[in-house]
C-alpha cells in the first residue's frame, strides 16, 4: 500500500473530527494507565518502556518510506491489543502491563497530535502536519 501526498499539503483530518481523534487518544491514555495500575506492576517498568515505540523512528535513517512503515507498525493499536489478549489469556500480568504501556504511548501520541505517518516525510500525518514546517 502506498500513500500519496502532493506538494506541501497533508491529507490530515481537520476541525471537529481532528479534535475528536485527539480526545480519543486521551481516553486511550487514561484507560491504558488505569489498566496498568490494575496489573500492580512497578511504575519503573512504565517509565522504562513508555518511549520504546519511538525507537521505530530509527527507520527514517533508511528513508521516509521505511521510516513511515516502521513508525506506523508500532503506533497502531493492533499490536498492543493483541498483546493484551495474550496477557489476559495467559494470566501474565507483566505481559498485560507491557501492553498497557504500549497503548498509553499510542494514546499520548494521538492526544498530542502525532498521527500515523505518510511516506512523504515525518511531518506528514493523518492528523495533519506537525513540526516547524506545519506553521
Amino acid at each position: 500500500m502506498t500513500d500519496t501526498v502532493q506538494g506541501d499539503a497533508a491529507p490530515g483530518i481537520t476541525g471537529g473530527p481532528r479534535l475528536l481523534l485527539r480526545l480519543e487518544g486521551l481516553a486511550l491514555l487514561a484507560g491504558a494507565i488505569a489498566g496498568f495500575v490494575m496489573t500492580g506492576q512497578s511504575w519503573w517498568l512504565f517509565a522504562a518502556l513508555i518511549l520504546v515505540p519511538d525507537l521505530s523512528m530509527a527507520g527514517y535513517l533508511a528513508g521516509n518510506h521505511v521510516g513511515a512503515a516502521a513508525y506506523n507498525a508500532v503506533h497502531v493499536t493492533i499490536g498492543p491489543i493483541a498483546l493484551t489478549v495474550i496477557g489476559l489469556i495467559s494470566g501474565d500480568l507483566r505481559t498485560l502491563a507491557v501492553a498497557m504501556i504500549w497503548l498509553a504511548h499510542v494514546g499520548i501520541d494521538r492526544a498530542l497530535g502525532y498521527g500515523l505517518k505518510y511516506s512523504r516525510g515525518f511531518g506528514f500525518t493523518h492528523l495533519g502536519r506537525i513540526g516547524k514546517s506545519a506553521a
